[in-house]
């Protein structure tokens, strides 16, 4: 159902203007700006030409075979131009158009919704962004690149019922040189659900990890069987909007989705085998870990550190969260004891102290990569201290590389932290600010694998 909107080689945008900040224009551009190998054909019956490209007056008018086609028209016009959509034989739409039961007419999306089912038309929406996909370059988003970056190629897809909760997420994972492979925006699910874009993405080999934002579900039961299968090939990570009253008021005027108890919403994606989160940022970096981290043996965590606080914080988190802290074997210890200054503390924490080398670091994580007690190293960096080099970011990369245990990074500070952070990442290695954040998100990693 899905596959040939991020295939189409074809692609007719209706409602493009002159003007550059509108909707359709937006959205035409961002094709020509990425340079998408396809063709493009623009319908507009007040143009004779935009951008060197001929504007036909009706998608009627176009010779070509048309894949996919994009509405980005008033809602008043829709119903005419699904209709010319149908005699042209097109079987995949993105309705970005609003107007319809997020503003309580009913009765247009009924009708819409009744035309597109009767001849069998594949549609995102009505009142969406549509989608982006990294390999294939197209980008129905009407939001300028100049304002929201687009990501680089990755395996994390999001799939949003509003838009631009996506659209913050992914330009900040951009912004933080993370990758990303499909984002769909599907608004008031007039024909797909977030079932259907579930599983499309359950079997599409670029997305490795599924984060998914809904307000409402359109079907329940649908829904679960389908979220089961997938949650035991790939994480879905979701969050829920709406669980308060007033969030659950504000729903009705965004989607037209009734929003439901978040109590039973939890269970069900418990049933699922859903990971739920708590916030955009929970979400963000569950994504990230389990994206980037390798399947851990079990959830015995060793915390190696240069600052001593951070270590008796990160040892708090990881009993908040039921985390078991390593238990270093004897052989490991004996070993770092002997090699190590004597005020070093060999223990769970490690805390090699304010004046770590980077050669300190070096010996301590080849030794815990080592241990079979230990399943996961989480690293705490703070790069402030005085001794500690640059090179610290080829020693951990190249431990990671080697894939026998994950390695998390926390790593708080300015712009001296950050490019160190970057580096790291643009390596795949999950890095946080904050020693909570990284528990938490390493509780999740082991539950997922734990399944």
């Amino acid at each position: 159902m899905l596959q040939e909107f991020f295939t189409a080689k074809n692609i007719a945008i209706v409602g493009v203007s002159k003007n550059p900040n509108k909707v359709g224009h937006v959205i035409f551009r961002n094709f020509i700006d990425t340079e998408f190998q396809g063709n493009i054909s623009i319908v507009n019956p007040h143009e004779e030409a935009i951008l060197t490209y001929h504007s036909y007056k009706s998608i009627l008018g176009i010779e070509d075979k048309i894949d996919l086609a994009i509405l980005a028209i008033p809602s008043s016009e829709i119903i005419k131009a699904v209709k010319d959509c149908i005699k042209k034989k097109i079987k995949n739409l993105i309705i970005i158009s609003a107007g319809f039961k997020e503003v309580g007419n009913e009765k247009l999306e009924n009708e819409l919704e009744k035309l597109l089912i009767k001849y069998k038309v594949n549609a995102l929406g009505p009142n969406c962004l549509g989608i982006l996909d990294t390999y294939s370059k197209i980008d129905t988003l009407f939001l300028p690149r100049y304002k929201m970056k687009r990501p680089k190629q990755g395996s994390i897809s999001f799939v949003s019922q509003s838009g631009i909760v996506g659209c913050t997420l992914l330009d900040l994972m951009a912004d933080r040189g993370y990758g990303f492979s499909k984002f769909i925006s599907y608004g008031n699910a007039a024909v797909i659900d977030e079932s259907d874009i579930l599983e499309f993405l359950g079997n599409d080999p670029t997305t490795k990890v599924i984060c998914l934002y809904v307000e409402g579900i359109k079907d329940g039961r649908k829904f679960l069987e389908i979220a089961k299968k997938v949650s035991q090939k790939k994480p879905i990570i979701a969050i829920k909007g709406g669980i308060t009253e007033q969030g659950a008021k504000a729903t009705i005027s965004h989607t037209g989705s009734l929003a439901g108890s978040f109590e039973i919403y939890k269970g069900a994606f418990n049933q699922a085998g859903i990971i739920t989160a708590e916030s955009l940022e929970d979400m963000f970096n569950y994504a990230r870990i389990l994206e980037a981290s390798i399947k851990p043996d079990g959830n015995k965590v060793q915390i190696i550190t240069n600052g001593g606080g951070y270590g008796v914080i990160s040892a708090d988190a990881l009993n908040i969260n039921n985390l078991i802290p390593a238990e270093m074997s004897k052989k490991t210890k004996d070993y770092l004891k002997k090699i190590m200054p004597p005020r070093v503390i060999i223990s769970n924490p490690i805390d090699l102290l304010g004046d770590a080398t980077t050669h300190r670091y070096k010996h301590v994580i080849e030794s815990c990569m080592k241990d079979k007690n230990i399943n996961i190293i989480l690293l705490l960096v703070l790069y402030q201290t005085p001794l500690l080099t640059t090179s610290i970011v080829d020693v951990i990369t190249e431990f990671n590389d080697m894939k026998k245990k994950p390695i998390i990074v926390v790593s708080t500070g300015g712009e001296y932290t950050k490019v160190l952070k970057r580096n790291l990442e643009e390596n795949n290695i999950p890095c946080f600010d904050y020693p909570g954040q990284a528990v938490r998100a390493i509780k999740k990693l082991t539950e997922f694998y734990k399944k």
